[in-house]
C-alpha cells in the first residue's frame, strides 16, 4: 500500500490513542510516559516525511521497502497502546467495581504474561521499538526524503457521485441486436433454450450490457422466470444450481444432494420460459456445463441463457465456431463516457482545453469502459490544471507483473491515505463476492480504520461515507439483480491484492506459504469449506500478529459447515491480537473459554452455530464493539456479564427462539445502537423502560413478551417515538391482555414515523398504521375486526407495498380509509 496508508491510517489512530488523558494517566503510573513521549516525538518527524514518500515509492523501490519497515512498526506500536488503553478500561470498570479479584485477573491476562507485570513487558517493547523508529527516521538522508507541504494539490468539488448504471455509453447497437434475440422465436439444438454467449476482456462491459438487457421492459414482460447467477472461477454445480433454486423460490429446504435439488428445479421451470445470465464464466469443462443445465431441458419454448466469459473453449464444443467478441468502445464513445463521468456532461464543448486532454488519455485507457469510468471520476474531483498531471503520470508507464489496469492503479493512487486501506481491506473476499455496506462498515470500525481525528460523527457514519465515496470512485458497483448489495469487479479484486501486499492474505485452497512470510500478515480470512482440517492453518501458529480471522463464502448455502475442534483449541488462543473473528456458519456446539482472553477483539460473529449459551467471561471483552448470534436456533442463555461491555454498539441476536430471558443492565449500555430483539419479562426480569437510556437504538427490533407489560408508562419512558427503526416487530403472545391497556401500549411503542419501513404484529386486537410502512405482516391477531389505513402521506399516497394476514378469523375484508 502507498504511505499516505501508513500516515493517516495506522498512524492516525496511534496518535488519537497517544491523545487520551486516560491514557496518559496510566502510562504515568505505569511510569512508561517517557518512552512514549520519545516515540511520539520520533514519529511525528516521520509522519513528516510521508507526503514526500508517497510520491517516490512509485519509482523507488528502496523508497517502498522503508514504508513497508514502518507500517509493520505501526502495527507493533498500536499494539502495545491497545494493551495500555485496555488496561485503562479493566482499571476504570474494576475501580467502579472494587477490588479487583486473582481470579478475574486470570481471564483478563493471557497465561503467558501473569508473571510478568504490564510495566516490565510494556518497558521492553516501548525500547525496542524507538529503537527501530529511530533508525528509520535516521534513513532519511540516504532515501532523499525530505519535509514537503502536506496539502492536497488537489481540490475536491464536492460532487463525487454514484452515477446510474443507466448512463451507458456506446452499447446502444448491441443492447438493441441482444434484445432481438432474446425475444425472437428461434428454434435451439439443446431444446427449448438457447445461448447467447457475450465474450470479451475483462473490464469491456459484459456484465454491463447484460444487466442493461436483463432489465429492459420488455425483456421482463417477455419471460415468466428470471435469474442471475455470477460464476467466476469456482464452478461448484451444487452451489450454483443452490442459487438459482433461491432466486425462483422463498422456500428454505435443504437438499442433500445434487440429485433431490435438480429434480425440484426441473419442476420449477417445466413448461415456463426463463431468462437465466451465467455471469462471469471460467470454466469451460463440457461435462460440467451439461450437468448444470439438465434440469433447463423441461423450460417453455423461448428461454434463453445469456452466458458472459472471457473464455471461448467451452462454446466451440457447444457449436459456437465463430464468436463475435465484444469490441472496446469507439473513440468518440470514449470520448463522451470519460466526459459523463468527469464532468457530468455527453461531450467536451463546454470544456475546449480539456478535451485534447481528454483524448490522450482516452487512448491511455484503450477504450475499456472501466478504465474510463474510474479514470472519469477520479478526474471529477480535480480542477482543470490538473489534467495534465492525470495525464502525464509515471504510473501509466509502470510494469507490475500482472494484468493491472494502469488506469484503475492511478485511481488507486489518488485516493486518500483511509480509502486507500479500506480497499485494501477488501482484498479478503472472494471475487463476486456480495458485499453488505452495514457489514463491511462494522469490520472496519473493529480494524480501527475508522476513527475520529478531524470529525465528531459517529464511526459508523463516516464508514458509510467513506464507502460512498468507494462507490462513486467505481471501486464498487451494485450488484447485477440486487441494489441492496454491492460486488467489486474482477479487476478492482485484483488491484484490490496487489496493493495489499504482505499485510492481507485470502487464504484459499492451493496456497503454501513459507514461515517468514506468514509471521508478516495482519489480516486473513479463508473460504468456507464443507471440512476445514487443522492441518491447513497448522502454520499459522507463528502469525501472532494476525488482527482477523474471517470465514467467507460466495453466495449464501444451506448446507452445514465443519471447523476442526484443535483450530478453536491449539490455533485461536495463540492469536492474541485479534480484532476481528468470524466462525459464521460452522457447526460449532460450544463457545470456547478461551474466548475472554483475546481482549483486543471488536468484533465477533458466532451467527448461525448451534451454540447453546455464551461463557461468563465474554465480559471480559472490553473493547468488543460489534457481536452477532443471529440464526443461533440452539442459543438459550447470555451471560450476567453482559454489562460490563461498556463499548458494544452493536448487538444482534435475531433468530434465535429459544432464548427466552435477557440480562438484567442492558439498558446501560449507552453505545448501544443495534439491538435486534428484546424480551419483556414479568416484574423482577427486563423491563421495556430500560430502552429509555439507549437514545442511538436505530435499525431492526423485535420487542417480544409484550403481556407482561403492566404499567404503560414503562412503554412512554421506552421515548420509542425517538428511536429511528426501520423495522418493527411487536409480539404480545397467547394471551395477552385485551381492551384499553393494549391500545395505550401500541400508541406509546410507535416509533419515529419518518423511517419506519415495515412492521410486524402478532397477538394484537386493533391496528392504525403509519403511512410510512411499506410492508405489513400481521399474525394471530383474533380479536382484530378493521385495518384503519390513512388515506394520504406528506408525499402524496399511501406505500403499502406488501400485506401479509394469517390466523386473524374476525377481520372485516374492509378498509376505513377515514385516518
Amino acid at each position: 500500500m502507498a504511505a499516505e496508508t501508513v500516515a493517516s491510517a495506522l498512524l492516525g489512530v496511534v496518535f488519537e490513542k497517544l491523545a487520551d488523558e486516560s491514557f496518559k494517566k496510566l502510562a504515568r503510573s505505569r511510569k512508561i510516559h517517557l518512552e512514549l513521549n520519545e516515540l511520539q516525538s520520533t514519529l511525528s518527524q516521520i509522519k513528516a516525511l510521508l507526503n514526500d514518500a508517497s510520491h517516490k515509492e512509485v519509482s523507488d523501490e528502496s523508497v517502498g521497502l522503508w514504508l513497508n519497515s514502518l507500517q509493520h512498526l505501526a502495527y507493533d506500536i498500536d499494539d502495545v497502546l491497545d494493551d495500555v488503553a485496555t488496561e485503562a478500561m479493566h482499571h476504570e470498570l474494576t475501580h467502579e467495581s472494587g477490588a479487583i479479584t486473582n481470579k478475574v485477573r486470570k481471564l483478563i491476562v493471557p497465561t503467558c504474561c501473569i508473571n510478568l507485570s504490564l510495566s516490565h513487558r510494556l518497558h521492553h517493547k516501548l525500547d525496542d521499538i524507538n529503537k527501530k523508529l529511530q533508525s528509520l527516521e535516521n534513513r532519511k538522508v540516504d532515501l532523499g526524503l525530505i519535509v514537503k507541504d502536506g496539502k492536497q494539490k488537489n481540490i475536491n468539488r464536492g460532487n463525487e457521485t454514484s452515477l446510474l448504471e443507466s448512463y451507458v455509453v456506446g452499447r446502444e447497437g448491441e443492447k438493441e441486436k441482444l434484445i432481438k434475440k432474446l425475444l425472437e422465436d428461434e428454434s435451439s439444438n439443446n431444446g427449448n433454450f438457447s445461448i447467447l454467449p457475450i465474450v470479451g476482456m475483462g473490464g469491456i462491459g459484459k456484465t454491463t450490457l447484460a444487466r442493461l438487457v436483463y432489465n429492459d421492459t420488455s425483456v421482463k414482460r417477455h419471460f415468466e422466470l428470471k435469474v442471475w447467477v455470477c460464476i467466476s472461477d469456482d464452478f461448484d454445480i451444487f452451489k450454483i444450481s443452490d442459487t438459482i433454486f433461491r432466486y425462483v423460490t422463498t422456500e428454505k429446504k435443504k437438499f442433500k444432494d445434487l440429485n433431490h435439488l435438480q429434480m425440484d428445479l426441473t419442476e420449477r421451470f417445466k413448461g415456463k420460459r426463463f431468462l437465466l445470465v451465467v455471469d462471469d464464466l471460467w470454466s469451460e469443462n463440457y461435462d460440467d456445463w451439461e450437468i448444470l443445465v439438465r434440469p433447463f431441458t423441461s423450460c417453455g419454448p423461448g428461454s434463453r441463457i445469456i452466458m458472459t466469459t472471457r473464455k471461448k473453449k467451452l462454446l466451440k464444443t457447444l457449436g459456437f465456431d465463430q464468436v463475435a467478441h465484444l469490441e472496446s468502445l469507439s473513440n468518440e464513445s470514449s470520448l463522451s463516457l470519460l466526459a459523463l463521468h468527469a464532468l457530468g456532461a455527453n461531450n467536451f464543448d463546454s470544456h475546449p482545453t480539456l478535451r485534447p486532454k481528454g483524448e490522450g488519455i482516452v487512448r491511455k485507457c484503450g477504450g475499456l469502459p472501466l478504465a474510463l469510468k474510474a479514470i472519469g471520476r477520479l478526474l471529477r474531483t480535480k480542477r482543470e490544471e490538473d489534467w495534465d498531471d492525470v495525464l502525464n503520470s509515471e504510473i501509466w508507464d509502470l510494469e507490475n507483473g500482472l494484468e493491472i489496469v494502469p488506469a484503475l492503479r492511478l485511481s488507486y493512487h489518488d485516493l486518500s491515505a483511509d480509502l486507500k486501506q479500506l480497499f485494501a481491506y477488501c482484498s479478503l473476499f472472494p471475487k463476486d463476492f456480495l458485499f453488505n455496506k452495514e457489514d463491511l462498515v462494522l469490520l472496519w470500525m473493529a480494524e480501527g480504520f475508522l476513527h475520529q481525528s478531524h470529525t465528531n460523527k459517529p464511526l459508523e457514519r463516516l464508514g458509510h461515507e467513506y464507502f460512498e465515496k468507494l462507490l462513486s470512485r467505481s471501486f464498487f458497483q451494485y450488484a447485477p439483480n440486487n441494489k441492496s448489495f454491492f460486488v467489486m469487479h474482477d479487476l478492482m479484486n485484483d488491484l484490490a491484492t496487489f496493493v495489499a501486499q504482505e499485510y492481507f492474505l485470502r487464504f484459499e485452497k492451493k496456497i503454501e506459504m513459507v514461515d517468514e512470510a506468514l509471521a508478516k500478515y495482519r489480516h486473513m480470512s479463508f473460504i468456507r469449506e464443507k471440512y476445514v482440517p487443522f492441518q491447513k492453518f497448522e502454520a499459522f501458529k507463528i502469525a501472532t500478529g494476525l488482527r482477523t480471522l474471517l470465514s467467507v463464502g460466495v453466495g449464501e448455502s444451506w448446507e452445514a459447515f465443519y471447523l476442526s475442534n484443535k483450530i478453536l483449541d491449539d490455533l485461536i488462543p495463540r492469536l492474541q491480537m485479534l480484532r476481528v473473528l468470524s466462525l459464521r456458519l460452522f457447526n460449532i456446539s460450544e463457545v470456547p473459554k478461551f474466548i475472554g482472553m483475546l481482549k483486543h477483539l471488536r468484533y465477533l460473529n458466532l451467527s448461525q452455530t448451534n451454540i447453546k449459551e455464551l461463557p461468563e467471561n465474554i465480559g471480559n471483552l472490553y473493547n468488543l464493539q460489534t457481536l452477532i448470534v443471529c440464526g443461533c436456533a440452539s442459543l438459550t442463555k447470555l451471560p450476567k456479564s453482559f454489562v460490563k461491555l461498556k463499548k458494544l454498539r452493536h448487538f444482534d441476536i435475531k433468530d434465535t427462539p429459544l432464548l427466552k430471558k435477557l440480562p438484567l443492565g442492558i439498558g446501560e449500555l449507552r453505545s448501544l445502537q443495534t439491538l435486534s430483539k428484546i424480551i419483556i419479562e414479568e416484574e423482577g426480569g427486563f423491563s421495556i423502560s430500560e430502552l429509555k437510556g439507549l437514545l442511538n437504538l436505530h435499525g431492526e427490533i423485535s420487542i417480544e413478551g409484550l403481556h407482561n407489560v403492566e404499567n404503560t408508562m414503562h412503554a412512554h419512558e421506552a421515548n420509542m417515538s425517538l428511536k429511528r427503526f426501520t423495522k418493527l416487530e411487536l409480539k404480545w403472545g397467547d394471551g395477552s391482555q385485551k381492551g384499553t391497556t393494549e391500545k395505550v401500549l401500541f400508541n406509546e411503542l410507535k416509533p419515529y414515523p419518518d423511517t419506519l419501513k415495515a412492521l410486524v404484529v402478532e397477538f394484537y386486537a386493533g391496528i392504525k398504521f403509519l403511512n410510512s410502512i411499506e410492508t405489513l405482516s400481521i399474525d394471530s391477531c383474533e380479536s382484530l375486526t378493521r385495518l384503519s389505513f390513512p388515506s394520504t402521506t406528506r408525499e402524496g399516497g399511501w406505500k403499502l407495498k406488501s400485506l401479509h394476514i394469517s390466523d386473524c378469523k374476525k377481520l372485516e375484508d374492509t378498509i376505513d380509509n377515514t385516518s
